[in-house]
Formats: structure tokens, sequence, C-alpha cells
């Protein structure tokens, strides 16, 4: 049995949404970032991801972490590049450069854009008013203008980023993007990146996943 440690409102997410579109069952062990615990040390306190149980499992201290029969896997890119290869069939690599694209791409979400997109989010709509920044906001966007034009040209012949295909390249890299959501100037400016965000936002799979991530409060 798979077991998941995390939550759905975290990096976790693209884990979850992979594993719906694979429709493998899965075991889902709830643990929080210890930044939304008010009180880590506290009784009765909910597992975090600091909590010394979590932390024999990841000493990292940072969800996701996966279990797969005893096999132990941290860091979402890694772990859905991993289940995409075992269980994931089209959602995998066919051969060897497909593999290797979809490490590239994985690798470019964390580099090129994910830090960017999450200012974004903090800036504009995650944090309470009175603590945003606007002009790191607007920095944010500008830093990203490049890489979404990357992202944009990529698109440009399928629509999907590897193979003419829907893969967990296509996952990895749409769990770093979303975060910028809040900044249309940027999508406006990339429209095949907006198309591909929709589609893949109108998966079946992506809609289960965010419906358990809203219920999570």
């Amino acid at each position: 049995m798979i077991t998941v440690y995390g939550v759905y409102k975290s990096r976790a997410a693209r884990t979850y949404w992979l594993l719906n579109e694979i429709g493998l069952p899965f075991q889902h062990e709830p643990v929080i970032q210890v930044g939304r615990v008010a009180n880590p040390n506290g009784p009765d306190v909910p597992l975090h991801s600091k909590s010394p149980a979590f932390l024999e499992i990841n000493p990292n201290g940072h969800i996701p972490s996966l279990d797969d029969d005893g096999f132990v896997l941290h860091e979402s890119i890694a772990i859905n590049l991993y289940l995409a290869k075992k269980y994931g069939k089209k959602l995998g690599p066919t051969d060897i450069r497909e593999d290797a694209l979809m490490e590239m791409w994985g690798c470019w979400a964390l580099a090129e854009v994910e830090t960017n997109c999450v200012t974004i989010l903090r800036n504009r709509s995650s944090l309470p008013p009175e603590q945003r920044n606007e002009e790191a906001a607007k920095e944010a966007v500008d830093k990203l203008r490049a890489p979404f034009a990357v992202l944009d040209r990529a698109l440009t012949d399928t629509g999907w980023l590897i193979g003419g295909r829907f893969t967990v390249a296509d996952i990895n890299v749409a769990e770093a993007v979303k975060y910028a959501l809040g900044a249309p100037e940027l999508y406006d400016r990339a429209p095949n990146v907006k198309k591909w965000l929709e589609n893949c936002h109108a998966r079946p799979a992506f809609k289960a996943m965010a419906k358990a991530r809203d219920a999570e409060g």
C-alpha cells in the first residue's frame, strides 16, 4: 500500500493529483506544515512536519513523503517522477529522452518559476492585506516574464510539454505555475500557458484533488 504523508494544501497536492490520474489507491496520512501550528510542542498537537514521529520518516522535516511498501522517498517532484515511471503508463516516459525531459521540466519548475510564483500568491492573496507587499509581487511578475515566454513557446505545437500528450511533467509544472494566477498580466502575455493551465485544471483528477484541498479548510 502506498502512503503519502502531507496535506492537500502543500506541495503534496501534485502527488495527490497524479495518484488520482493513475487511479492508484493510497493511504493519506495527514502531516501539517509546522508553520501552520500555533504551538508545535503543545499537548494534543496534530502531527506536523517537525514532529518527532514524522522526523523519523523524513529527517528534513518537509512534506510530502512517500512510503511505497517500505520504499521511502521525499520531495514531490521526485515522488511524482517515481510514481509515473512505476505506475503511470502514458503519464510516464516512453524512452530515455522523454525521461530526461520530464526531469528537466521538474527542475525547471523549481529553479525558474516556483519561488516567484509563491511570492505573487503570498502578496496578492494568501497573506493578510496589511502584510502584503505589492512591490514584491510586481518584481516577481517581472522576473517571471522570461520563463513564462519559454513555457509558452514549449506549448506551441501540441499544447502539452512532452510527446504531444498530458504527462507527469505537466502536473509538476502546473502545480508551480498555478501560484501566479493572481497575476493575470503574466497569462495575458502567454496565451498558450493560460490555455494549457485551464486544460490541466479541467481534468477530473485535478478537480478531485482540488475538492479535497478545499475541504481541509
